[in-house]
């Protein structure tokens, strides 16, 4: 996606004071703990989905010019155990997010509009998710969205765990909203996305919770948690979203314990957080690279980092979060 002055700026400057995750005090373990993608044609991952039929398994895929491909990655080694070719769609335009919806079914969200909203029209992909991790080519259903107040930009797709209905968050700098798409999809016209909730951040990505009571929403340089509360979400305060040179992505892990995040570029770090309202959330020996500035467990030069992207976040009047 096109990222404007400021976002780079913030982005470029962040990313150059972050420490890299060995040395901010990654937890013991690997897993759920965190990992690098070593996958050299991994190079923008813009989405992250925890697998609940291979546990340790995340899927991801590249932003766009990649092609109809997903690719999961074991997460105590980082390295790629399968990429799928998705067949029977058009080709992809601009994939920016990946959800897993009940039945173990993969949704794919290619929604991203480089030209600001200009499309009529995006697509999401389902396809089901591979007993046996290989490379192979699976068969995928494409789905025509519209939404009701006209074409926008949007990164963030989401899945209800458990009745199935798909959300979309669109991106809008000064804060975007929910969008429902009907009970269930259908392949015959347009499936056209309402939307039901304002949501107060830049999203760039967005998780349920498992059990779906949870939303978690991020950004560049932050994120919200929400009660799912039925769809009347309700906002329970701000996440610990470490600093990564181009947040891109959020799971939460298959157990519903740690959020993960992840960023674009090449050899990027997953980087994992208690996830909020958990036994362990906020703990820094359990938060790994992840835990804020403000629990004062990362050390001079992760404070300057924080510090950092704060200033040129108020240097550029970048609103990100609004206060509650």
């Amino acid at each position: 996606m096109r990222r404007s002055f400021a976002v780079l700026a913030g982005v470029l400057l962040a990313g150059a004071c972050a420490l890299p995750a060995s040395a901010e005090g990654t937890a013991d373990g690997a897993g759920d703990q965190g990992f690098t993608l070593k996958d050299p044609r991994i190079t923008e991952s813009s989405g992250l989905a925890a697998s609940r039929l291979h546990p340790g398994v995340y899927w991801t895929h590249n932003d766009s010019d990649d092609g109809p491909y997903l690719y999961a990655v074991d997460s105590a080694t980082g390295k790629t155990v399968a990429r799928i070719t998705l067949r029977g769609i058009g080709s992809p335009r601009d994939v920016e997010a990946i959800s897993i919806g009940p039945h173990n079914e993969i949704y794919v969200g290619d929604i991203g509009d480089n030209f600001g909203g200009k499309w009529p029209y995006v697509w999401i992909y389902r396809l089901p998710e591979p007993k046996d991790l290989r490379d192979q080519t699976v068969t995928a259903t494409q789905y025509v969205v519209k939404y009701s107040d006209g074409p926008r930009d949007a990164e963030s797709l989401l899945v209800h765990p458990k009745t199935g209905r798909v959300y979309i968050i669109d991106k809008k700098e000064d804060g975007g909203h929910l969008y429902e798409g009907p009970a269930t999809l259908s392949t015959s016209g347009a499936n056209v996305f309402k939307p039901i909730a304002a949501v107060d951040l830049w999203a760039t990505d967005a998780a349920f919770s498992p059990d779906g009571r949870d939303l978690a929403v991020r950004g560049y340089f932050g994120g919200i948690h929400y009660l799912w509360n039925g769809g009347r979400i309700k906002r329970e305060g701000r996440l610990d979203v470490p600093l990564q040179g181009q947040g891109e992505s959020v799971s939460y892990s298959a157990d519903g314990t740690r959020l993960m995040y992840g960023s674009e570029g090449a050899d990027s770090a997953v980087q994992a957080v208690d996830a909020p309202g958990r036994p362990d959330a906020g703990s820094p020996s359990k938060g790994g690279s992840g835990t804020s500035a403000d629990e004062g467990g990362g050390g001079s030069l992760k404070v300057g980092a924080v510090i950092v992207a704060v200033g040129v976040a108020a240097l550029f009047g970048l609103r990100r979060l609004r206060r509650g």
